[in-house]
Formats: structure tokens, C-alpha cells, sequence
């Protein structure tokens, strides 16, 4: 009898941590995000961010725009997740998410050569950022 209660004690601190966890790989995603924001905003032409908590909030609002995309597109937007739609869609994402987040500024251009940036450089760091 004690070893069941104690059981059950050891899959609530589990479930605990399994969201302590989820959160945790979550808010990793979200500063990597900005990191490569960050870094594409610097380095490609036609996409600029400018302000600390614009990168934050374009990480937020593109992670939210490609959840979308994936649950009613079924479609992985993650730009090279499903080769030229992927990588389309990706772009979209960029260009549209510039309308909902102050201090960002994505041309037709900048949102294909963000797409290609962001693809490689989540092809060298190994998590998921779109």
C-alpha cells in the first residue's frame, strides 16, 4: 500500500517536470529564435528589426503564425521542412508577421533571403526554430 501511494507521488513530481521541462526546451526555442532574428536582421537586406522587445515579440508572433500554418496547412513551415513549399511558406510568414510586430520591416526580398538565412542557420544549430 505504501509503495503505491508512493508510486503515485513519483508520477505526479514526473508530470511536474515534464512540464517544468516542456517549458524550459520552449523559452530555449524563443531566445534562439531571437538570436537568429537577430543575426538575419543584421546581415540580410530588406529585413530589419530594431528594438529588444521587437525581436521578442516577432519570435512570439512568427512561432504562433508557423503553428498555424502547420495545423491548417499540414504543411511544416520550416524552410527547408518540406523543400520549395516549406521554404514559400516561411517567407510568407516573415512578411506577414512584419505587420503585426512594431519595428520590423520585411520586403518581398528580405522575406525570401530571411527564409534562406534562417533555414541555414537552422540546418547548423540543432533546434527547431521554425
Amino acid at each position: 500500500m505504501t509503495h503505491q501511494g508512493h508510486v503515485a507521488r513519483t508520477d505526479f513530481v514526473e508530470e511536474d517536470h515534464s512540464g517544468m521541462t516542456t517549458f524550459f526546451r520552449w523559452l530555449g526555442r524563443m531566445v534562439a529564435m531571437v538570436v537568429i532574428l537577430a543575426i538575419v536582421s543584421f546581415f540580410t537586406p530588406g529585413f530589419s528589426i530594431n528594438g529588444l522587445w521587437s525581436f521578442i515579440l516577432a519570435a512570439i508572433v512568427i512561432s504562433v503564425l508557423d503553428y498555424l500554418a502547420e495545423a491548417v496547412m499540414k504543411v511544416d513551415a520550416s524552410p527547408f521542412g518540406k523543400g520549395i513549399k516549406g521554404f514559400l511558406l516561411a517567407a510568407v510568414i516573415l512578411y506577414v508577421a512584419q505587420f503585426l510586430v512594431p519595428n520590423m520591416a520585411v520586403t518581398l526580398i528580405g522575406a525570401l533571403l530571411g527564409a534562406l538565412a534562417i533555414g541555414i542557420l537552422d540546418a547548423i544549430f540543432p533546434s527547431r526554430v521554425m
